[in-house]
């Protein structure tokens, strides 16, 4: 372990995600172990500008591994993508003593670590904070799993009402890049249909299934709609051109919107957010610098900031052939 590095900071940035405070915890615990000293930045790299610390021991996090959210807050940052406002940043760590932090947050705050170690070769280590899972170098991100509990969950009790009225609901869901969380609740609620930004179903090619579930007995359906789906200017407008289109379905529209990404973090968060934090830590501590933490067959690895913000995570093809036969 590294005798250079003395004190380590923590911080969250971006969309909050449940497992960031299980993150935070772990992080400063981590430290607490190796007998480092830990400090905590409030609002992300704004904070880390306006010197808004605070030091964290192991008695600091007691409490918060069943939370959602961040109670070290989260903000995003026009100055710190300014030479200006990174420096202010460097002399704020500088000044607290700080030798290295960790950043808890997406491919944008990995971004903005990658550059500021550059410039200031300050080590620094990413765990990545996000319920999309688009993150390159990691099958899960934190609050991915708690996210899709959260959506299943909420379909559920749509389908209750789809089933009582005879209704199409289109459910749409967080995923602008990616279909992760569509595709999987999707098999994993039972929909009639998956719209994702990677697969480009067609409005003709979407009736054509509705018309199937409708002939085959099905008095209700429910599809899934990824926000980046590509086939509709927005849901809305799948709405209508169905009831255009399909006069015998009364359809319903559900934008579930922020509440994926929040509530009480999932059991399997809980323990990858324990584990990113400690291999976060050890990391640092070994002199790696300028990576993330990921999971990948079940073991802790590291990526460099650089491929997981270029990198694409890719959706499991395996689940649309699924999604396809259980339709039927």
């Amino acid at each position: 372990m590294s005798n250079t590095i003395k004190k380590i900071a923590v911080f969250t940035s971006g969309g909050d995600s449940p497992g960031m405070n299980a993150a935070i915890r772990s992080v400063v615990r981590a430290c607490a172990f190796h007998q480092i000293e830990c400090v905590g930045i409030y609002r992300g790299y704004e904070g880390m500008i306006e010197g808004d610390f605070k030091a964290m021991n192991a008695r600091s996090v007691k409490g918060i591994i069943n939370k959602g959210g961040t109670i070290l807050k989260s903000a995003r940052s026009k100055a710190f993508r300014t030479t200006e406002g990174r420096k202010k940043a460097h002399d704020a760590l500088v000044k607290e003593g700080v030798d290295a932090f960790v950043v808890i947050g997406g491919d944008g705050s990995f971004t903005g670590a990658m550059i500021f170690s550059q410039e200031y070769g300050m080590p620094v280590m990413g765990i990545p904070g996000t319920i999309d899972n688009d993150i390159y170098g990691t099958t899960h991100t934190l609050g991915y799993d708690t996210a899709l509990n959260t959506v299943v969950d909420a379909i559920d009790k749509i389908r209750d009402t789809a089933s009582s009225h005879n209704r199409l609901f289109f459910v749409e869901v967080m995923g602008r890049d990616v279909g992760h969380i569509a595709l999987n609740v999707g098999v994993g609620a039972g929909a009639e249909e998956i719209l994702i930004p990677e697969e480009d179903l067609g409005l003709e090619r979407l009736l054509e299934s509705l018309r199937r579930s409708k002939q085959s007995g099905k008095s209700s359906s429910i599809v899934v709609v990824a926000e980046g789906d590509k086939i509709g200017k927005n849901v809305f407008q799948l709405k209508d051109y169905v009831e255009e289109n399909m006069t015998e379905y009364e359809v319903r529209v559900s934008v579930l919107g922020h509440m994926q990404r929040g509530g009480s973090p999932s059991c399997f968060d809980r323990v990858l957010a324990s584990r990113m934090g400690v291999k976060a830590v050890e990391s640092l501590l070994s002199g790696e610098n300028n990576c993330m933490v990921g999971l990948k067959n079940d073991l802790m690895t590291l990526t460099p900031l650089d491929q997981a913000v270029k990198g694409k995570s890719k959706i499991n093809m395996e689940l649309l052939r699924v999604s396809d036969i259980m339709t039927v």
